[in-house]
């Protein structure tokens, strides 16, 4: 049962299938990665349909699971419960994502918000905080929208994924495991009855709706006391489809589900992505050359488009590597004007912020740059220094080594610099 202000009984809620609805919404096709743009609260349109939002409710205190946080805020492998949720949310594609959080936890979740996330305060119940995230997504485009329990932070993009397509079908989804277990009705410790099983489910999350139809299901006085968002779209007369659900994808409500969580990502692989990347300047005329963020005296500059720090383009198209993202030029066009004379961290940043939409950390960034002069070692840490502080990683993260090409070639003969890097994206 999905999250809720004050926590109720957990329930397995059984889902009533019924025949597909249309989609109002016109599909419309996804371009290449676009460079950093200001935010305008505008909605992502993909090839797989309509704009989906999401949103994920984090406004319960969950004082069932124990410990001194709410579980949403509690630990799990390194990171906040809820950030694994948001991490596959993001990695899937939606935007916006809204978090739906308790009011005295809006600073605790500074460090969670970007660009495509997005905050409001939850309500009394459940239903009144999922009602506040689908108001502030009204009138912004969004076709379909995910509602999703922060506290199952196993929910793999994968699953998300299916949800929203089969919003194509339905105007509602919803994945779910057929009960295997005999159920028993009992009371005062004695089993009275058994419960037949046939046609019962195990709901889960995310819940996938066309949004103008759930919201309007939200606006309903039934909503106020429902269990979960198929509940209430029941209520309203929606049909919603059952896909199957993921084992793995348990929410957090007991103690020990914490350890439990722990070592189910324990057995799951990790994605790990490497990438190089390669880029060469000729010199021109200048008083300094720009390498890796710091400006280092010289009696020539490099020449190029932007300011031509040929290290930093070469770890940025390591990042882009990794992610199988292209190269600079595809995010950032030689042949736009806008980005004549550019600082190069411009690129590197938007490569970083790409790799954490998609669920990467870097652990690690090389550069070797390759010349005779100037000479790299006085400059080496502040380049380090400079290159975590744009990607947001420890400086013992970051390595710039130089070394020359023996007086072979063209950087042998003084006629520019070359640079080679490599870069490590771990998932998670």
């Amino acid at each position: 049962m999905p999250d809720a202000t004050v926590p109720p009984p957990e329930t397995s809620t059984a889902i009533a299938a019924g025949p597909a609805g249309a989609d109002p919404a016109d599909p419309r096709a996804e371009g290449p990665a676009p460079a950093p743009q200001p935010d305008d609260g505008t909605a992502e349109v993909t090839a797989e349909g309509a704009a989906c939002a999401a949103v994920i409710v984090a406004a319960g205190r969950g004082t069932r699971l124990g410990g001194p946080l709410p579980k949403q805020w509690q630990t799990l492998a390194g990171q906040p419960v809820l950030a694994h949720s948001l991490a596959a949310f993001r990695a899937a594609g939606l935007a916006p994502i809204v978090l739906v959080l308790h009011p005295d936890d809006m600073a605790r979740a500074a460090h969670l918000l970007a660009p495509d996330v997005e905050t409001v305060s939850g309500g009394a119940t459940r239903s009144a905080s999922v009602r506040n995230a689908l108001e502030a997504l009204a009138g912004r485009g969004i076709a379909r929208v995910l509602i999703h329990d922060g506290a199952r932070p196993m929910v793999t993009p994968a699953l998300i994924s299916r949800v929203r397509a089969a919003l194509d079908e339905a105007p509602g989804a919803a994945p779910a495991l057929a009960v295997s277990d005999a159920l028993w009705l009992g009371a005062e410790g004695r089993v009275e009855a058994v419960v037949p099983r046939a046609g019962l489910f195990r709901a889960q999350t995310p819940q996938g709706f066309h949004l103008d139809a759930i919201l309007a299901a939200h606006r309903s006085e039934e909503a106020q006391t429902a269990a979960d968002d198929v509940e209430v779209a029941l209520a309203a007369g929606l049909d919603v489809a059952i896909l199957p659900g993921d084992e793995d994808n348990v929410k957090l409500t007991m103690p020990g589900d914490i350890a439990r969580a722990s070592r189910i990502m324990g057995a799951q692989p990790v994605d790990i992505r490497t990438g190089t990347g390669f880029d060469v300047h000729r010199f021109g005329p200048g008083a300094a050359v720009v390498l890796c963020g710091v400006s280092v005296p010289f009696d020539r500059g490099l020449e190029g488009h932007s300011d031509a720090d040929v290290g930093m383009h070469a770890l940025t198209d390591a990042i882009y590597g990794a992610l199988a993202e292209g190269d600079i030029g595809r995010h950032f066009p030689p042949s736009d004007p806008q980005w004549k004379g550019a600082e190069s961290r411009i690129f590197l940043r938007h490569a970083a912020a790409l790799a954490e939409a998609r669920g990467f950390r870097i652990t690690s960034a090389d550069v070797t740059l390759i010349c005779e002069r100037p000479k790299i070692g006085p400059h080496a840490e502040a380049m380090r220094a400079a290159l975590a502080g744009i990607l947001g990683v420890a400086a013992d993260r970051v390595s710039v080594k130089a070394t020359t090409s023996e007086r072979l070639g063209f950087a042998g003969r003084e006629e520019g610099i070359a640079a080679l890097a490599s870069v490590m994206l771990v998932a998670g």
